[in-house]
């Protein structure tokens, strides 16, 4: 399994070059994929979940740090970090990590994220014009930062039927979400919803499902390898 090492990359965002930890040889396999932190920032769990499917999925994998190095250990101060994050700012970052991905040799790019990283992976595919294929996790964007009906590339979307992040990621959320795409006619769109909890893909979280995140993990696979070949 390759070596993860951290990169930085120049981006439009304020903060100025972003760093990353990047998994692959760009030279060497075709596909990239972004991953994008929850709200606690780039800790262990992020970055062996972007060392794993850079394994599982014979792709480059690219974890941006959003934050610039602070990492949350409670969830009130990735409360704080992640209310303060500058959201435009940050698909500036994603939209720097697809483009560093591409110049280093990547044909094609896809993002995923979990939680806040699964709000600004769908931003990504709305915003976002080098990326080829998105799959957000239990997130959604906010109707100021982009219209979703927009979105013109593949995209698959994750839930959990027990969410209870209300104003973010609960059925109340999703459901009209769910209704608003497929009224949209995407190209693409593949939208699923799991008997589990908010962040069941986390395996150090207390909502942890394992059969969920295998089968999630199973269909984003799948799905990457058909969009980004």
């Amino acid at each position: 399994m390759a070596t993860p090492k951290v990169v930085k990359f120049e981006s439009a965002n304020k903060l100025g070059a972003c760093p990353g930890v990047l998994c692959g040889d760009p030279k060497k396999q075709p596909r990239g994929i972004i991953v994008l932190q929850e709200w606690w920032g780039v800790n262990q769990q992020i970055q062996e979940c972007g060392k794993d499917l850079c394994g599982r999925y014979d792709a480059v994998t690219l974890v941006p740090d959003l934050y610039r190095g602070k990492v949350a250990e409670d969830n009130e101060t990735a409360g704080h970090y992640m209310g303060s994050l500058d959201w435009k700012g940050a698909v500036d970052d994603i939209r720097a990590a697809a483009k560093y991905l591409k110049e280093q040799g990547c044909k094609k790019v896809g993002v995923t994220g979990f939680c806040m990283g699964g709000a600004l992976s769908m931003a990504a595919a709305a915003l976002i014009e080098e990326v080829d294929a998105a799959v957000p996790f239990y997130g959604i964007p906010s109707d100021q930062l982009c219209d979703v009906t927009k979105i013109k590339i593949p995209l698959q979307c994750h839930f959990a039927e027990k969410d209870d992040t209300k104003g973010f990621a609960s059925p109340d959320e999703f459901r009209p979400l769910e209704a608003k795409l497929k009224a949209a006619n995407l190209k693409v769109l593949e939208f699923y919803v799991y008997p589990a909890g908010h962040a069941f893909t986390n395996s150090s979280g207390p909502n942890y499902n394992k059969e969920c995140r295998d089968l999630a993990f199973s269909r984003m696979s799948e799905f990457f390898k058909k969009y980004l070949s």
